[in-house]
């Protein structure tokens, strides 16, 4: 291997560092937005019944499958510790990018022994996709990451990079049953933790044993490994894993706007394309082609057919042109050509850095931000924690949908509807409907009293003037927010739902400190 000068393998890894060091702090902070309610909320429910959690969002007997293996082992430090779900939650986002970050070394290690390329992956990886921002859960660019660092996704991804590391060192030197069935449980583990990650991890993993060209007995070993990996995801007893094949047309909707404005989104990334392409041209068998075409074909299909949750999928052509280009500055043959991937390259990552520089308002106080910089700033969330002192684990609130019914839940209790679709309630739509009725205008009082009962409601948080007999206000929150007690109920004692997991019960809302009856 040729000498490299110190300065061109500390420069990387000095800017790498600072980068971390960014998410470390961002993980101290833990904005809220988008999902985190969801991840609190299971986590919630675990550290309180490990064995029948149920519904993480409503109070119903249903399956989810959020209850992965990465949230269970959360749940039980929760439960053994002590400590708030939030402090779980921070120490989940540090082991996940400390997985990244060294899953990424490995993986990289596999392609090219050079010092500095692991370093300029891990760059790529973050800071080279486009100039319109865009953050996804799955989606691993510098803006979406701080927001989605303590998410299943991250650990899946940081995994499947762990995955193919070992996968292709076994898949050119071969290893016993032990090893390849190893692989299929941490295959099967990435799957459950989360779907769609799960789904590049398979992808990559093809690519992987594809480009080794093994021998007939490697593949059967493999055979053996998807086998047992099978098999996990069959008996995994949180929720039915091939039940999420038939999720249907809701799931699509949502994912419609992975195809819009793609060009701005990952322009960036063309760079790396023309890398793959050079390495394609050394080599019709490289793993991080093979990788994107696999990639670019399930996308391609899904945005020609109308399966947009398949975009989801995209990291799997983003990875490996990511990697490509960070590979080719370090192997490009003659000194002059390594240059200059080296300058374009540097540019390309200094634009991406710009783009998502709104990240260092996540560890910094807005105001102190340079104007240019706040610009690109978005504030999180707002959460409820002043809803505490009143609202207990277990109780049922009221709340309208967006994001209060996606968030009360993180604080231990349970909305009437669920803040995000949630394929496996039976009852999803009626609980919506009721909601929407609960809160239009119009809606005869002794309806909306019904509806209180039917769910067992003991709380109603909406805007200031909430009229409503029965209805006492509490508490005033952040953004014109109020909680209201609801007095008493009168009249039949209903079910609390479809599916409940605890009666409905009558209780005087000037005694805050009475639990609803709830699980755990």
């Amino acid at each position: 291997m040729r000498a490299t000068p110190r300065p061109a393998v500390l420069a990387p890894w000095a800017t790498a560092s600072v980068v971390v060091l960014l998410l470390l702090l961002v993980i101290v902070r833990l904005p809220w937005a988008g999902d985190l309610g969801m991840h609190a909320a299971t986590v919630q429910r675990l550290r309180h019944d490990l064995v029948d959690p149920g519904d993480p969002l409503v109070d119903a007997d249903a399956p989810s499958p959020y209850y992965s293996p990465w949230t269970l082992v959360l749940g039980c430090v929760a439960r053994v510790t002590g400590l708030s779900v939030f402090v779980v939650l921070r120490l989940g986002a540090l082991t996940g990018l400390a997985l990244l970050v060294t899953g990424v070394w490995r993986y990289v290690r596999t392609l090219t022994g050079h010092r500095a390329a692991p370093a300029l992956a891990l760059l790529s990886l973050l800071l080279l996709w486009g100039t319109a921002v865009f953050k996804w859960s799955g989606f691993y660019g510098l803006g979406s990451l701080a927001l989605t660092v303590p998410y299943p996704s991250l650990f899946a991804l940081a995994l499947a990079f762990h995955l193919w590391a070992w996968l292709g060192r076994v898949a050119r030197e071969g290893a016993g049953w032990g090893v390849w069935l190893g692989l299929g449980v941490l295959w099967a583990v990435i799957l459950l933790c989360h779907q769609f990650s799960g789904v590049v991890a398979s992808l990559g993993a093809a690519a992987t044993v594809v480009a080794a060209r093994p021998d007939r007995a490697t593949w059967l070993r493999l055979g053996g490994g998807l086998a047992v990996g099978l098999g996990v995801l069959a008996l995994w007893p949180y929720y039915d894993f091939f039940a999420l094949f038939g999720a249907g047309g809701g799931l699509e909707s949502v994912h419609r706007p992975l195809y819009d404005d793609l060009v701005g989104r990952y322009w960036l990334v063309l760079l790396g394309v023309v890398a793959l392409g050079v390495r394609w041209w050394r080599d019709r068998w490289d793993p991080l082609v093979l990788f994107f075409l696999l990639g670019a074909v399930l996308v391609t299909a899904g945005g020609v057919s109308g399966h947009w949750s398949w975009g989801r999928a995209l990291p799997a052509v983003l990875i490996p042109a990511q990697v490509a280009v960070a590979v080719e500055v370090c192997e490009a043959g003659r000194r002059g050509l390594r240059v200059g991937w080296a300058c374009v390259l540097g540019a390309a990552l200094a634009l991406g850095a710009w783009t998502q520089a709104g990240t260092v308002g996540y560890v910094v106080k807005p105001g102190d931000l340079p104007q240019a910089v706040a610009q690109k700033y978005r504030r999180p969330w707002t959460g409820y924690q002043w809803m505490t002192p009143w609202v207990k684990y277990g109780d049922v609130v009221m709340a309208r949908e967006g994001r209060p019914a996606r968030q009360v839940p993180a604080y231990g209790a349970y909305t009437v509807a669920p803040g995000y679709p949630d394929f496996f309630l039976p009852d999803e739509e009626r609980r919506v409907g009721a909601v929407r009725r609960y809160f239009a205008q119009g809606t005869p009082e002794e309806e909306r009293a019904g509806i209180l009962r039917e769910y067992g409601v003991r709380w109603v948080i909406a805007g200031v003037g909430m009229r409503g007999a029965g209805l006492r206000e509490v508490a005033r929150g952040p953004e014109g927010q109020v909680l209201y007690a609801v007095e008493r109920w009168r009249g039949a004692a209903g079910g609390a739902g479809l599916g409940a997991r605890s009666p409905a019960i009558a209780y005087s809302a000037g005694e805050p400190g009475v639990r609803h009856l709830s699980l755990g």
